[in-house]
């Protein structure tokens, strides 16, 4: 190194990597080592190398800003948890690397909705855009994206939409499995199931493990009431008094997410039925409001500030000419879900 300011490459020497590899730790990349990414910061440190944020955006001609997009339906109440996650795992991960985070609500219901995403990508206020359901699984606007070449990460996409572009999700069929299968090692029989919002393709999975755990414990799916629901609490409120207020009452109700399984416990609760010896009622999500309700929900962890997160890490990847990683294409990349075993789910009493 001269007498100058340190460059790059002096960090990529000093640590004894290449340059791309330094260029990965400095914009929270994946893919590196824990040994290799601490050679980097130390070299960082050492060097004192700064980085020209700048600079490096006017050289580059990109914006250094991420675009979020998420549905707004004005006529339905918010889900409570979902996307405030997603947006404050993105948000952490681009802060960490001198990005910034912008966010569209986008009603899934307009005729034009389509169009609307493409002009938020037309107008190249962003270097890559995150997209949530149901944006995530529109098979064709994923395709007319890719054909502009614009970076984009769909986050819950199902199977589908991971062929087209790289996604970010949790094994949605094998979370519905476990859960169901929980609740038939806990002696259910009678269930009902909860569906989310109609093209919520991964909320549609997490329904087929459910059938696949009803399938091998012997039982008909078609003997468990299915309803389905918009992810809300007051859909939950108005579902469960259907079904709870049938002639075959079941003994496990299964929501596709907290916010109607805690409006289905609401149900429950003014019915007047002892939970959960009369009705187990189980969730999806691991929200907050799940630990507080009572009596505390069983329910599927989804680590949704780590999907943010991580569909944010993909993009400065893309961004920064970084290749995809192999994952990245025709396979969605998976992060861990987990049982979550709470008071809501006992052993039926009939």
């Amino acid at each position: 190194m001269g007498s100058g300011k340190p460059t790059i490459d002096d960090v990529a020497a000093l640590a004894g990597v290449a340059r791309v590899t330094v260029s990965r730790v400095l914009n929270g990349g994946p893919n590196v080592s824990d040994k290799v990414r601490q050679a980097v910061l130390a070299a960082v440190e050492k060097l004192q190398y700064k980085v020209n944020v700048q600079a490096r955006s006017l050289a580059g001609g990109k914006s250094r800003v991420l675009g979020l997009i998420y549905s707004s339906d004005v006529e339905t109440e918010p889900n409570s948890f979902y996307y405030s996650a997603i947006e404050l795992g993105a948000l952490r991960a681009c802060s960490q690397v001198g990005f910034q985070l912008g966010t569209h609500a986008v009603n899934q219901h307009s005729l034009r909705k389509a169009d609307l995403v493409m002009e938020i990508i037309r107008s190249r206020r962003y270097d890559g855009l995150i997209l949530t359901p149901p944006f995530s699984d529109d098979a064709e606007l994923l395709e007319n994206i890719k054909a502009v070449r614009f970076p984009v990460v769909a986050v819950s996409a199902g199977r589908p939409a991971q062929s087209i572009v790289p996604s970010v999700s949790i094994d949605d069929e094998a979370a519905g499995y476990e859960l169901t299968r929980h609740l038939l090692l806990l002696g259910h029989r009678r269930f009902a199931f909860i569906k989310g919002l109609e093209g919520h393709v991964s909320a549609e999975d997490r329904y087929l493990g459910f059938v696949r755990a009803l399938e091998q414990a012997g039982i008909a799916p078609t003997s468990a009431r299915v309803e389905r629901g918009s992810f809300t609490f007051r859909s939950g409120i108005d579902i469960a008094a259907r079904i709870l207020n049938g002639s075959d009452r079941p003994t496990a109700l299964i929501c596709a997410n907290d916010d109607m399984a805690v409006g289905a416990l609401f149900t429950a609760h003014k019915m007047g039925l002892q939970l959960p010896r009369e009705l187990s009622v189980v969730g999806f999500d691991d929200t907050p409001v799940s630990e507080i309700i009572w009596p505390p929900l069983t329910t599927i962890h989804q680590p949704l500030k780590t999907m943010g997160a991580r569909a944010a890490e993909i993009l400065f990847d893309t961004v920064s000419g970084e290749p995809p990683q192999p994952a990245e294409h025709g396979l969605a990349n998976l992060v861990p879900h987990r049982l979550v075993i709470r008071e809501s789910a006992s052993s039926p009493s009939l």
